[in-house]
């Protein structure tokens, strides 16, 4: 296995003869229904040539010849939601995950793990201590850990625990005491610091925007690591076929710091930011920024706005209360979750977004977060004399429990959701238990969004779930929850319908549907090789299927190959 530079210049594969790929399923992700090739011939970045074999051996005799000996080559994937900049910061935290992820079962492991991950990495007392992609509801005993059970642990270090939703985490007594938060500090606006019952003590949970001091805290201490872990969440992308990535949601400082590294020629990819809301102003009105434009690899394509939390987190904002109780939020247990933002603020939002002509995409999870971003689009397009159906490609992120109304919203104003079924994986025994089959088996509704016509897509949100778009289309096709439950089988797709919210859709969310997505004649030689075809082998086995190699621009950046299992002949 290897990962490549992948910097070499267009001058050297121009002096390249073509590359021609043949002896395999290529699946060229064009139309609505499977079209398969019998060659395909790259040149330089550039795909030159899509069809029949002989004709091209005919065409291009100083080709280069690939045998994908039966393998499946189709184009690379397109992250369409992720959190490149989070991914990268938990390289320097202790990993809290849960099976398959991680190996944290208990409340005490968790315990002992971030105890034990102070002696490996040698912190010295005094020093902040991060870690992330704990699961209350994965835990034994099923709940969140309180500070004074991370105390028992790290008495004499500052620490912080992000939840695996990027929602909340719990705080110690010193990291609470760093944020001056006591008894009585008031819960933040879009937020909730939780108490201990009967009691104004804090007991270490901050959820929503009280969890933000925590996060940014983490930003500034980790900035100076950014470069050492940089190269290593590109590979981390790249294993997974991914070419092109996304940072979900960039400050300012972010930014530059991206910038600069695609300027130094470090980007093995290509990466696309959405700008944080809270720099809005500021970013508007900056010359310097250029919006949806792709400098040495990086490109802000536009502004993320979240407007609630979780739903397994219990925050996610609803028209009707989670049915099971939640006794830290201050509503004697019937809680619908909170709106990260007021309504106006989100109209304001998008008004100044839409005047600027500047791409949305919007966190929503709980339906009615998905009622304030439909009125603050309406109040927008009004308040600018716009048509409701404009092509702004305005992105529904998430959308997890949308109803039907809401959903033929979506349809008439011409807003893209990008959907998350791996919640059907991970969280949809959860989801049974909180909201009830009905909303828990409508999550993610990709197979009404397929028949309406819809260009949706399908995300990992890592670091909530891994970045690895098979495991996307097998939660898609399968919705097969931890327990073996199926989660809304009405709303299962098929994988080649699955693939295109990784390929093709994704693609046209980003302005990009002309030069990626599909094995077309023009379009970039971004492709990826598996050792299995996602359309033939049974359903239960697509999460399964290895990439076996990455290739951007033309040029191979991951292999996984050994010396005598991928062979190059010359014509």
């Amino acid at each position: 296995m290897t990962m490549t530079d992948g910097s070499s210049s267009c001058n050297k594969q121009l002096k390249q003869p073509p590359t021609l790929y043949h002896n395999g399923h290529i699946l060229t992700m064009e139309g609505d229904s499977p079209q398969y090739a019998q060659s395909l011939v790259t040149q330089a970045d550039k795909i030159i040539y899509v069809g029949d074999l002989a004709d091209a051996k005919a065409t291009y005799p100083q080709a280069t010849l690939i045998d994908l000996h039966q393998q499946t080559l189709l184009p690379a994937f397109i992250d369409p939601h992720s959190h490149f900049a989070l991914v990268s910061n938990t390289m320097g935290q202790v990993n809290l995950s849960p099976p398959p992820i991680g190996q944290i079962s208990t409340i005490d492991e968790m315990m002992q793990a971030v105890k034990q991950y102070k002696i490996d990495q040698q912190i010295a007392d005094g020093e902040w201590i991060f870690g992330w992609g704990y699961d209350d509801n994965e835990l034994t005993p099923a709940r969140h850990p309180t500070k004074d059970e991370i105390d028992a642990v790290l008495p004499n270090n500052p620490v912080y625990l992000q939840h695996t939703s990027g929602h909340m985490g719990v705080a110690n007594s010193k990291a609470l005491a760093f944020m001056n938060i006591t008894a009585d500090t008031p819960n933040p606006e879009g937020g909730n610091i939780a108490h201990y019952d009967g009691s104004k003590e804090p007991n270490g949970l901050v959820q929503e925007t009280a969890m933000y001091p925590f996060m940014r805290h983490m930003l500034e201490l980790f900035a100076p690591k950014q470069g050492d872990f940089f190269m290593q969440t590109q590979d981390y992308y790249i294993k997974q076929g991914v070419t092109t990535a996304q940072d979900g949601s960039t400050p300012r400082d972010t930014l530059h710091f991206f910038q600069a590294q695609a300027d130094a020629g470090k980007l093995k990819i290509d990466l696309v930011a959405l700008a944080g809301v809270s720099d809005l102003d500021e970013n508007l009105a900056d010359n310097q920024l250029k919006w949806q434009h792709y400098q040495n690899g990086f490109k802000i394509q536009g502004t993320k706005i979240i407007a609630d939390g979780s739903p397994q987190g219990k925050t996610a904002y609803f028209t009707k209360p989670y049915l099971s109780n939640i006794p830290s939020c201050g509503c004697g247990g019937h809680a619908r979750g909170m709106p990260s933002l007021p309504q106006e603020q989100i109209n304001d939002m998008f008004y100044k977004a839409y005047q600027h002509d500047n791409q949305l995409f919007i966190h929503n999870n709980g339906d009615a977060a998905t009622d304030m971003i439909i009125t603050a689009h309406e109040y927008a397009c009004q308040k600018l004399n716009q048509p409701l159906d404009k092509d702004r490609r305005t992105i529904a992120v998430h959308a997890q429990f949308i109803r039907p109304d809401q959903l033929k919203k979506l349809q008439q104003y011409n807003i893209q959701p990008s959907f998350f079924t791996n919640h059907a994986f991970f969280w949809g025994d959860v989801h049974v238990k909180n909201l009830g089959k009905e909303r828990a088996y409508s999550l993610s509704p990709m197979a009404s969004a397929h028949n309406m016509g819809f260009k949706y897509t399908n995300h990992s949100d890592d670091t909530v779930t891994p970045v690895n778009p098979l495991l996307s289309v097998w939660t898609a096709v399968n919705r097969t929850s931890r327990s073996g439950q199926i989660i809304g089988a009405n709303e299962r797709i098929t994988p080649y319908q699955a693939l295109k919210a990784v390929t093709e859709h994704a693609a046209y969310q980003y302005f990009e549907e002309d030069s990626k997505g599909t094995l077309t004649v023009g379009k970039v030689a971004d492709l990826v090789i598996l050792d299995n075809n996602p359309l033939a082998v049974p359903a239960d086995r697509i999460k399964d299927i290895k990439v076996m190699q990455t290739i951007k621009n033309g040029v191979v950046i991951y292999d996984s190959y050994g010396p005598n299992e991928h062979i190059k002949t010359n014509n």
